[in-house]
């Protein structure tokens, strides 16, 4: 047992990881994206996807509607589920060496609600939401969540391999 961790320490090197697993929507009008800007974790002062984690004993669905509301102070319908990707972040964030970032991604529209500024509370990382364009974005101001939301409305497709980004987080916006 001990050479068999002493093997996976020496794998890795002395990296650290962070698994973080959520929920995203992806909300189109006129031809723009609904994206939230970010005022905390590794996606920091970037545009993100309005969404996240899911609250105990919470299902994929119920988070996906609270995160929204909370974040965008719209009300959404579920079109369907997109799928899975995730995101290998090689990152500065909380001393932290990686982030692994699953993402479940789904369809939405609107059907209620009004974009405002989110009620600040523990937890809340969004300062608000806009609608954007694709040319717009780019490594620079947006996490890799939106950057796969736009190839996801190229493609239709969120393909199957991992994600790799190095990322340095923006502290200053």
């Amino acid at each position: 047992m001990e050479q068999q961790a002493l093997h996976w320490v020496k794998k890795l090197g002395g990296r650290n990881f962070h698994r973080a697993f959520g929920v995203y929507g992806i909300c189109v009008q006129d031809g723009k994206l609904l994206v939230i800007n970010k005022s905390g974790g590794p996606y920091i002062n970037r545009f993100d996807l309005p969404g996240g984690s899911l609250e105990d004993k919470e299902s994929l669905v119920n988070a996906m509607r609270r995160e929204f509301l909370e974040e965008t102070g719209l009300e959404i319908e579920i079109i369907k589920s997109i799928g899975t990707t995730d995101f290998m972040i090689s990152t500065d964030w909380r001393g932290l060496t990686d982030v692994h970032h699953i993402a479940v991604y789904y369809l939405v529209k609107q059907i209620g609600g009004v974009i405002g500024v989110p009620d600040q509370f523990e937890g809340q990382d969004s300062l608000g939401a806009e609608w954007i364009l694709e040319e717009e974005v780019s490594v620079e101001n947006a996490s890799p969540l939106v950057l796969k939301a736009f190839e996801w409305l190229r493609t239709n497709d969120l393909g199957l391999d991992i994600n790799y980004y190095n990322w340095k987080v923006k502290l200053d916006s």
